[in-house]
């Protein structure tokens, strides 16, 4: 028996340990980053830096650009008409976060549940979403026709869209029936995140689905709805094939807003500076407001929205 153990070597449970350190995975290195920041300095900073000098020329498109200081600046800050775009802006964007807003949470809450026509109807609402802004605008231009349209079927002249406040409203509905689908998505993900004990907690102490939906669901989504409306507001202040295909900015001036003003600046009065100027107005408007929502909001902070767990 010794000599056969002899033969074996020692036994297993006498072998020192493996001292070997255990791989692990190691972080990325700056190197993957390089890729991205390229991409986002050709198509972000790039083009945001070209708009900034083209503010300050005077062009038509023909030549070579001519260096006008801040001319295009202060007539920017002077025009009435710019006051007039922007209010309209804002009326567009107030409009559109009005609308979206609710219809977007109900939706994204409901389709978070457990129904099972959930998916099917989810896909469904999902569909807009996978048009383009311009086909779309096409599409309701021809349902809001006075003539051969939805309104021919109603009483009165069925100009709708002939109106001033029609008009306004018919952007803002177009522009909402199609990124409706996009926010329910946000507040779908949003709403599964919520932890099911706290509406456990909720029912054991007597509270209806209206309780929970406002003591549990609402405070728990209040991170969602910052990142939504951040959202809908800049998105907003950039809509231009809907008003461009569905009232080329009429009746009148009634649905002039911000972009639409750049684009027949630059394409219709052939004054590219002025309307760089006003391009790269929007996206200093746009990041401000970002910002000031999230200052307001508390969003900065990064709190968890699982608190009390």
């Amino acid at each position: 028996m010794s000599a056969l153990l002899d033969r074996a070597g020692p036994v297993a449970a006498t072998q020192p340990p493996d001292r070997r350190p255990v791989t692990t995975l190691s972080r990325p290195g700056a190197g993957w980053i390089v890729p991205g920041l390229v991409l986002f300095g050709l198509f972000g900073i790039a083009p945001m830096v070209l708009v900034a000098y083209l503010s300050l020329t005077q062009w038509n498109l023909l030549g070579t650009p001519e260096f006008a200081g801040l001319a295009n600046w202060e007539r920017f800050f002077t025009d009435p008409a710019i006051l007039d775009s922007l209010w309209l802006s804002a009326i567009l964007t107030v409009l559109c976060w009005g609308f979206q807003t609710p219809i977007s949470l109900l939706l994204g809450v409901w389709a978070a549940g457990k129904q099972r026509s959930r998916a099917v109807l989810s896909a469904i609402f999902f569909l807009p979403l996978l048009l383009s802004s311009t086909a779309i605008a096409i599409l309701w231009h021809a349902l809001l026709d006075p003539n051969w349209g939805l309104p021919s079927y109603f009483g009165g002249d069925g100009n709708f869209i002939g109106t001033p406040q029609g008009a306004m409203i018919s952007v803002a509905f177009v522009a909402s029936w199609q990124f409706i689908p996009f926010h329910t998505l946000i507040y779908q993900s949003g709403t599964r995140q919520i932890p099911e004990v706290l509406y456990q907690a909720a029912v054991i102490d007597g509270a209806n689905k209206f309780r929970q939906f406002v003591h549990i669901t609402l405070p728990q989504l209040r991170h969602t709805i910052v990142t939504s409306s951040v959202l809908m507001i800049v998105g907003a202040l950039t809509y231009f094939e809907t008003v461009l295909v569905l009232t080329a900015g009429g009746p009148g001036t009634s649905t002039y807003i911000l972009p639409f003003r750049m684009y027949a600046t630059g394409f219709r009065s052939y004054d590219m500076g002025y309307a760089s100027a006003i391009a790269f107005a929007l996206v200093v408007l746009a990041t401000a407001i970002s910002i000031i929502l999230v200052r307001i909001s508390g969003f900065a902070k990064m709190r968890s929205t699982r608190e009390g767990m």
